[in-house]
């Protein structure tokens, strides 16, 4: 007799009884997979959701426990920022990056710390314990209260937990563990979710805290059904480009502190490092007097970050220009240069024109658009712009600057850094305090800014 078979969608979850080109959910196409169906229990629900019913009553809000301290340190400052001050104890963490970004040493590293004071069980599916091992002989991680197990079946994974009762728990990777419930490969989305489910039991039943290694696909997004993300506390993704020894940590889900924080770090021969300050890391290397460069002031969370912008405008030798735009979205760039060639009277519109944000820093919020169109004309009318300002401001339609939020932070980071003169709109200094040694200049539109930044 043939096993029953379900249809899921790879992006959102979502189960149909037959296939279809476009999921009915979310609307994209060609993400239904065939996989069998969940076993169903006699009570009507999955092996899942039938193993962790517990009697139990419900409690007022007042009556429930919250005077012990949740969070606890993991060694790593930059981790810890991302997380919203440390991990939660009982928290689910879902960390996904390319392969051989650093998810695994990351997770390695933090056990030589919270292993002091804490017991610690290392799932690895992908290598043998001697390698672990080996790996963390390399990165300097002692033993202690540190257990390994190279395993992948989940029944084993949950025994060998109930026995040894640990308080950190790592599986790397969830892809690479299956249950014995379920009839389909590892890896596919019924033994995703069925694996993910148990843990999550585990984590809020027993207070553990897991943290779970996932794997990304060609587009960048954790491998997986999306509701794999649904089902976690948290979700990190580690980045770097293969070329470049820094990697950046960036929350894209958080129930228990921001999403706007990042980490920084380099990655070494001994392991990850921390980069305390990451302005001084992206200025490094500046050209000096060199047109199409400008710094910008953003706040990712709290933290001020001085970033470098540059640009290049140069004769197009095709009927259509070229644009491109890297660390800066690219229809907002574009805007810009209409603006600027609408605003200014730059006529750059036959002109190639390439936006960078050094470092691979990703520019999303609107601050950085007068260092773009400072940037960019200063490229185009091959001037360099003043080496010791910063430009923060907004840029509308009509080419008029707008204030941005954070200012006090803006300056004092600017000052910190050595830069002494700050550019901004005209009605920005309302209520801020500007350091000693720095001074501001303020301008109504464009055409004033390129006016006193170019000069």
């Amino acid at each position: 007799m043939k096993a029953k078979t379900v249809f899921f969608c790879t992006a959102c979850g979502n189960e149909t009884p037959k296939w279809q080109g476009r999921c009915s959910a979310c609307g994209a196409w060609n993400t239904i997979a065939e996989q069998p169906a969940e076993p169903k229990s006699k009570s009507g629900g999955t092996r899942a959701s039938s193993g962790a019913r517990h009697p139990g009553r419900a409690k007022p809000l007042h009556e429930v426990d919250g005077s012990s301290e949740l969070r606890f340190g993991t060694g790593l400052g930059e981790f810890d920022r991302v997380l919203g001050g440390g991990a939660v104890r009982g928290s689910l963490v879902l960390v996904g990056g390319a392969p051989g970004v650093g998810k695994s040493t990351l997770l390695l590293q933090i056990c030589g710390y919270i292993g002091q004071n804490a017991k610690i069980l290392y799932v690895t599916g992908e290598e043998s314990e001697r390698q672990l091992k080996m790996r963390a002989q390399r990165l300097g991680v002692n033993g202690g209260s540190f257990y390994v197990m190279a395993e992948t079946a989940l029944d084993d994974i949950l025994d060998a937990a109930g026995e040894l009762a640990p308080d950190v728990m790592i599986i790397d990777s969830i892809q690479t563990l299956y249950s014995g419930a379920v009839g389909a490969s590892p890896g596919s989305v019924v033994q995703v979710k069925e694996c993910t489910m148990s843990l999550l039991q585990l984590s809020k039943q027993q207070g553990v805290t897991v943290f779970l290694v996932g794997h990304v696909n060609k587009e960048g997004a954790i491998a997986g059904p999306k509701v794999l993300e649904h089902m976690v506390d948290c979700v990190l993704y580690f980045e770097g480009e293969q070329a470049s020894s820094y990697r950046i940590l960036r929350a894209a889900k958080n129930r228990f502190g921001s999403t706007n924080e990042i980490g920084v770090f380099e990655m070494l021969d001994k392991g990850l490092s921390e980069v305390a300050n990451p302005s001084e890391l992206l200025l490094s290397g500046r050209p000096e007097a060199a047109p199409g460069t400008c710094v910008t002031c953003v706040i990712e969370g709290t933290r001020p970050i001085l970033a470098e912008i540059q640009a290049l405008v140069t004769a197009s030798c095709y009927n259509v220009p070229r644009r491109n735009a890297n660390g800066v979205e690219y229809n907002r760039a574009m805007m810009l240069l209409a603006v600027l060639e609408k605003r200014s009277g730059l006529r750059i519109a036959a002109n190639d024109a390439y936006i960078n944000v050094i470092g691979g820093l990703t520019v999303d919020e609107p601050s950085a658009d007068l260092a773009i169109i400072l940037a960019l004309a200063s490229s185009f009318r091959d001037k360099p712009v003043r080496e010791d300002l910063v430009a923060v401001g907004e840029v509308g339609l009509t080419g008029e600057l707008r204030p941005v939020t954070g200012m006090t932070m803006r300056l004092a980071e600017a000052r910190r850094l050595g830069f002494k003169t700050v550019l901004v709109p005209k009605n920005a200094m309302g209520k801020v305090t500007v350091p000693d040694g720095l001074t501001v200049l303020t301008a109504r539109n464009i055409s004033e800014a390129i006016a006193q930044a170019l000069s």
